[in-house]
């Protein structure tokens, strides 16, 4: 079995767009997750960065699976911060950030790409905590703007249970979206402490859309997150997993990411996972 496998294409502004695919290909992949938290991207000029992208697409014969769209904001990636900081559940950020989750939907349709992919921030696991609807309801006005173009809505896992992902899902299904779906970062997962990757396609899988293919451990102080590892080196049982989703019908897309920065470590890594995930495939 061929797994379409792909990897993060991470852009900004300054961004020689004209060989914005040139490293993916020389992994020989054709597919990958576009993936920016520069807000100037969409400035002015934006569709010309756009009819660029879609030149290049065809060019170098690559279809990206999705543009993850990342919003304005200090993020920060921990567990203290965290929860005040990221995504549409803290109430200061939630204006400019449906509006700069917006602007990337614009983005995908422009590129006629299915779907866009965020994290959502630490989405209330108590439904009566008083920020839980309003998060939902502030997801829902980025997902119906998705809707009325025509694309979808995916949520990256991470900083919530998968039930508290599904419970939310749910809740928006009730109000008319049909159109969510999740990019399910196993590794974040375990570096969150949240759930076990495998055990979690039990309770969401059906929503599954795209994986990143991470891996990692969980997180031994109440602070920080679990540290990322190379594919196959960390808590993810990549052989029980790839076989899992493929039991339960997964036709999606394996985008690799290891965040490291762009250097040769990154590119050797890169190389080993897709020679691996096939063999785990087809083991």
């Amino acid at each position: 079995m061929d797994l379409k496998i792909g990897s993060i294409i991470p852009v900004q502004k300054t961004t020689d767009f004209s060989h914005v695919f040139d490293r993916l290909n020389s992994f020989g992949l054709h597919t990958c997750q576009i993936c920016t938290w520069d807000m100037n991207v969409y400035d002015g000029d934006w569709k010309a960065i756009a009819a660029t992208i879609r030149e290049q697409m065809a060019a170098k014969d690559v279809q990206p699976s999705a543009w993850w769209a990342g919003y304005s904001g200090k993020v920060f990636w921990n567990f203290t911060e965290g929860p005040v900081s990221m995504g549409l559940v803290p109430a200061p950020y939630r204006y400019q950030r449906i509006r700069d989750l917006c602007h990337g939907a614009d983005m995908a349709k422009e590129l006629g790409l299915p779907a866009i992919i965020t994290h959502c921030g630490f989405i209330p696991e108590n439904m009566t905590d008083a920020e839980f609807l309003p998060t939902v309801l502030a997801i829902a006005e980025v997902a119906q703007y998705c809707k009325d173009l025509g694309i979808q809505f995916w949520f990256e896992t991470g900083q919530e249970t998968p039930v508290t992902l599904l419970r939310a899902i749910q809740r928006l299904e009730s109000l008319g979206l049909d159109n969510l779906g999740i990019n399910l970062d196993p590794a974040n997962l375990l570096l969150y402490g949240k759930g076990n990757p495998i055990d979690a396609l039990d309770v969401f899988g059906k929503y599954v859309r795209n994986i990143h293919v991470k891996d990692g451990a969980v997180p031994t102080n109440g602070q920080s997150l679990g540290p990322e590892k190379q594919v196959g080196q960390g808590l993810v049982n990549y052989p029980v997993f790839v076989k899992k989703l493929l039991s339960i019908g997964f036709d999606g897309e394996f985008i690799i990411e290891r965040e490291i920065g762009e250097n040769e470590e990154q590119a050797r890594d890169i190389r080993e996972t897709i020679v691996n995930l096939q063999k785990w495939a087809n083991a």
